[in-house]
C-alpha cells in the first residue's frame, strides 16, 4: 500500500474517534453532523479517499471509498447508541434491516463464486456504507426536530445543485447541466428522489420559515430539472411532485390555494416554453422502437441491455458476479450483439492500463433490473425486488391518512421519492452512483425511523386507552391519534 493511503487511514481513524466523542458529548455537534451528512451527500466524491482504485473500470464502483460522510454516519450511529438524546430504547430493529441483511449476504455469496472478485468487493464496500448510513438515520430520527434537519439539508443540497447548474449553463455553455454529479441524468434522478420530501415539508406543520425555504427549494429543483433536459427525468419529476402534492395538501378550496396554483401554473408554463426546443430535440433523437426493438448489429440502444441480460442468465443462473457486468459483457457477450469492446484481462498489464485511450469497454446496463439480473442472476433479482417491495410497503403506510404532522408527511414524501428513483431506474443505472446511493439509504433509514415513531405512538395510545377505559382520551393522546 502506498504511503499516502497509510497516512489517509491514520487520519480517518483519528478523525473518526474525535467525531464519535464530539457527537456523544454534544447534541449540537450530532445535529450538525447529520445536517452535513444530508447536505454533503452530493459532494461525497470530492471528500473521499479511494483505496485500491481501478478508475479505468466501467463498473458502478471502482474502488473502496471512504469519505467524510462515512465518518459522520459512524459518529451519529455510535452517539445515538452510546448517548441517546431521548428516553426509550437505544436500539430497535429498523424496518427493512432483515431484507437488507439477506441481500447483502447473497451479494457476498455472489462475490465468492465469481471471477474476478475485486470488482465485487468494491460494490460490497458500498453496500456496507449504505447499511451504516441506513442505521445512522434510523437511530437518529426520533422527533420532528431531526426531520427538520433532514429537510434543511436536502434544501441546501438542491440550492447548491441549482447554483452549479445555472453556472454550467450560463458561464460554461453546457447544454445539459450535471451540477456536482457525473451526468445530467444523475442530477435528474437525485432531484426526483429528494424533491417530493420538500413538497411534503412545505405542506407540513413546520415553522413558517422552514415551509417557505422548502417551497423555494421546490422551485429551484424544477428549474434545475429543466436544465438537465432529461427525457425520462422530467416526466417522472412532474409525476412524483404532483403525486406528493395531491396526498399532502388538503383538498379544501381557498383563495390562497387558488392564487398559489395560478402562480405555479404560470411558472411551469414559462419553464416549458423556455425548454421546449432542446427538450423536443432530445425526444426526437430516438423513438421507443429504436431504443428497445432495434436489433441491428452494433446498435447500443437501451434494448440491447435487456437482450444481454437474457443471454447472461441463460449461461449463468447466478449471474456474472456483483459489479462484473462491464467485465463479462466486454469480454464475451458484447460481441454477440455486434458490439466491439476491449478485453479487461489485457488491461491488467501496467503497460496497457492507460496507454491506449481508444479501447472501449461496456457501460453498466441502463436498466437497474437488467443490471441486477446480469450480475446476481435470478435469485439476486428476486431478492432485490423483495427489498424494494419492503420499502414500498413501509412507505405506503403513510398514505392511509391525510394529516399535517411532519413525522407523517415526510414519510409520504419519501414514498414518492422512492417511486421517482424506481421509475427512472427503468432507463438508468445511476441509482448506484455514490451520491444518489447514499441519499437513498439515508432516506429509507429516515423512513424506518418514522415507522418506529408511528408504531411507538400507536402502542402508547392503546396502552392509555386500556388503562383509563374506552370512551375517554386525554388531550395529548387525542392529538397524537389525529397525527396518526
Amino acid at each position: 500500500m502506498e504511503i499516502k493511503y497509510v497516512i489517509a487511514l491514520a487520519l480517518i481513524a483519528v478523525l473518526t474517534v474525535v467525531c464519535v466523542v464530539s457527537a456523544c458529548l454534544s447534541q449540537r455537534m450530532r445535529a450538525l453532523m447529520f445536517f452535513l451528512l444530508v447536505g454533503g451527500a452530493v459532494l461525497t466524491e470530492r471528500m473521499d479517499v479511494n483505496f485500491f482504485s481501478l478508475e479505468w473500470y466501467r463498473g458502478t464502483t471502482r474502488g473502496i471509498e471512504i469519505s467524510l460522510i462515512d465518518i459522520f454516519a459512524v459518529s451519529i450511529l455510535a452517539a445515538s447508541l452510546l448517548a441517546p438524546r431521548y428516553q426509550g430504547a437505544r436500539w430497535y430493529w429498523p424496518v427493512g434491516l432483515s431484507t437488507v441483511g439477506i441481500y447483502l449476504i447473497y451479494c457476498c455469496f455472489s462475490v465468492l463464486i465469481s471471477e474476478p472478485k475485486i470488482f465485487g468487493v468494491f460494490e460490497l464496500s458500498k453496500l456496507v456504507r449504505g447499511l451504516v448510513i441506513f442505521l445512522a438515520a434510523a437511530m437518529f430520527i426520533r422527533t420532528s426536530r431531526e426531520v427538520r434537519l433532514l429537510v434543511l439539508g436536502l434544501t441546501c443540497a438542491v440550492f447548491l445543485e441549482g447554483v452549479l447548474g445555472l453556472r454550467q449553463r450560463l458561464m460554461m455553455g453546457m447544454d445539459r447541466v450535471a451540477g456536482s454529479l457525473d451526468h445530467a441524468n444523475s442530477l435528474s434522478m437525485y432531484l426526483c428522489l429528494v424533491t417530493p420530501v420538500l413538497v411534503a415539508a412545505a405542506a407540513a406543520d413546520f415553522p413558517r420559515w422552514v415551509r417557505t425555504l422548502s417551497f423555494t427549494g421546490i422551485g429551484v429543483a424544477a428549474c434545475t430539472m429543466m436544465l438537465t433536459i432529461s427525457r425520462a427525468g422530467i416526466p417522472m419529476f412532474a409525476l412524483v411532485v404532483l403525486g406528493t402534492a395531491a396526498w399532502a395538501i388538503s383538498w379544501r378550496i381557498t383563495l390562497k390555494k387558488i392564487v398559489f396554483g395560478m402562480v405555479i401554473m404560470v411558472a411551469a408554463g414559462l419553464l416549458i416554453i423556455a425548454s421546449w426546443r432542446p427538450l423536443m430535440a432530445r425526444y426526437d433523437e430516438a423513438s421507443l422502437k429504436e431504443e428497445y426493438l432495434d436489433t441491428d448489429a452494433g446498435n447500443e440502444g437501451r434494448g440491447v441491455y435487456l437482450r444481454l441480460a437474457a443471454m447472461i442468465v441463460k449461461d449463468h443462473f447466478f449471474g456474472l458476479g456483483l459489479n462484473n457486468w462491464s467485465y463479462g459483457v466486454s469480454k464475451t457477450y458484447g460481441a454477440r450483439e455486434g458490439l466491439i469492446y476491449g478485453d479487461y484481462d489485457d488491461s491488467f498489464f501496467p503497460s496497457k492500463r492507460v496507454s491506449d485511450s481508444t479501447v472501449n469497454f461496456a457501460a453498466p446496463a441502463h436498466n437497474l433490473g437488467a443490471l441486477t439480473l446480469g450480475e446476481l442472476g435470478v435469485p439476486g433479482l428476486a431478492l432485490f425486488a423483495l427489498l424494494w417491495l419492503r420499502w414500498f410497503y413501509a412507505g405506503a403506510q403513510f398514505l392511509r391518512r391525510r394529516v399535517s404532522d411532519p413525522m407523517h408527511l415526510v414519510g409520504v414524501g419519501i414514498f414518492f421519492g422512492m417511486c421517482g428513483i424506481f421509475l427512472q431506474s427503468l432507463t438508468e443505472w445511476v441509482s448506484r452512483q455514490t451520491p444518489i446511493f447514499i441519499t437513498f439509504y439515508l432516506l429509507v433509514g429516515t423512513l424506518a425511523g418514522l415507522c418506529y415513531h408511528k408504531k411507538s405512538t400507536t402502542k402508547i395510545i392503546r396502552a392509555e386507552s386500556a388503562t383509563v377505559g374506552p370512551g375517554w382520551m386525554p388531550v395529548d393522546t387525542a392529538m397524537a391519534t389525529a397525527q396518526l
